[in-house]
């Protein structure tokens, strides 16, 4: 089929995704680091927020290499 771009970028926001909301859990208690943000956890939303979107992708990999036929099957392309 050729190169599939979704996989690296899915990969990529799903590995951030998870860091960025390990930290934004780690500091939820700090008010001060929120303060800016008027007291939003913005790297606990923006972390959930990517890691749902390269899991989104990383599905779509999933589905794409699922509907392939077999190298040396017997379908016929059209």
């Amino acid at each position: 089929m050729g190169i599939d771009i979704k996989f690296p970028i899915g990969l990529m926001f799903s590995i951030l995704g998870v860091l960025l909301t390990i930290y934004g859990v780690v500091t939820n208690s700090d008010e001060l680091l929120y303060s800016r943000s008027l007291g939003i956890n913005v790297n606990l939303w923006s972390g959930i927020g990517m890691l749902i979107f390269g899991l989104l992708m990383l599905f779509l990999v999933y589905l794409g290499r699922r509907k392939e036929p077999l190298p040396g099957s017997s379908e016929k392309k059209e």
